[in-house]
């Protein structure tokens, strides 16, 4: 029988109380072996004419240990009020010095963007937002056109105070190389905590070398709902209807607040795409689907 298995990984732990040193210490994870020879990882490999981002921006590697910005840098986000699809406009939060975009054609946004992270004190990323208040349910198809991509680049769906590059948010992201969270800023300036879960098969998937060999699965679908102050993960992992994943997180959001879908290369300077269709966006909890 083919056996499902899912790694429970608390990164900074939001959901459970951690005390130990290890825990409240340990960096951002780490590029995998390789990664560093994707474009966009440092100066020296990054495309020609491409700005040069602060030292601390650039990712982690095999041989390079990401930190996160000094807690006085802030850029004011760069915003475009173009209604796209459902959204009211879109924004580079954090405008990260190689400026994003995003099209919406026949139910598919192709959102490209550069960015150091959405991660530590503040955020890069394009996001594509709609003023709301009250409860929301939101959810997406996301796909990485680009198979080369950095391992830890991230499609987010996001509720955020503003779009301050330090605002207080939550999120749901699919990561390039599989994982996926339940995140949030509790207040502006504060370092971001998460729940990380990874999810994977032994002879349940195409890609193994043999039926012991753990396959990752890439999940099809996510979605955020806010339902009060309770905000929870959704996730279809192959197209089965979405179920709530994990314990949702509890934050106060004052009305308006900023809903939307977005994406970060998680390197600074190059850009790099997804794609999110099938979106829904109600002003109501309930409707993920």
């Amino acid at each position: 029988m083919a056996k499902l298995v899912a790694a429970f990984l608390i990164s900074t732990c939001a959901v459970f109380s951690c005390t130990t040193l290890a825990q409240a210490a340990a960096p951002a994870p780490q590029g995998a072996s390789g990664e560093q020879d994707i474009p966009g990882t440092s100066p020296a490999n990054s495309p020609p004419g491409a700005p040069i981002a602060p030292d601390w921006a650039y990712p982690g590697t095999s041989s390079r240990i990401q930190v996160g910005p000094p807690s006085d840098f802030h850029r004011a986000p760069r915003v475009s009020n173009t209604r796209i699809g459902v959204f009211d406009g879109q924004a580079d939060v954090g405008a990260a010095l190689t400026s994003g975009h995003a099209t919406y054609q026949a139910g598919k946004y192709t959102i490209t963007s550069a960015g150091y992270n959405v991660w530590y004190t503040r955020d890069e990323f394009r996001y594509l937002f709609k003023k709301m208040s009250g409860d929301v349910s939101l959810a997406a198809d996301i796909a990485y056109p680009n198979p080369a991509g950095y391992g830890d680049r991230k499609a987010v769906l996001i509720i955020r105070q503003s779009l301050d590059d330090d605002a207080k948010e939550a999120l749901v992201a699919l990561h390039g190389g599989g994982m996926i969270h339940l995140a949030q800023r509790p207040a502006k300036g504060i370092r971001i905590s998460d729940m990380e879960y990874r999810i994977g098969s032994r002879g349940g998937l195409p890609g193994g070398a043999s039926p012991d060999s753990l396959v990752t699965l890439d999940a099809k679908r996510l979605g955020i709902e806010k339902n009060g102050d309770k905000i929870s993960l959704w996730v279809s992992e192959q197209g089965e209807p979405m179920h709530q994943f994990g314990a949702p997180i509890t934050l106060h959001l004052d009305g308006p607040f900023y809903v939307g879908i977005g994406f970060v290369s998680h390197l600074p300077t190059t850009l790099d795409t997804a794609e999110l269709s099938n979106v829904v966006l109600d002003n109501v909890a309930g409707k993920v689907r």
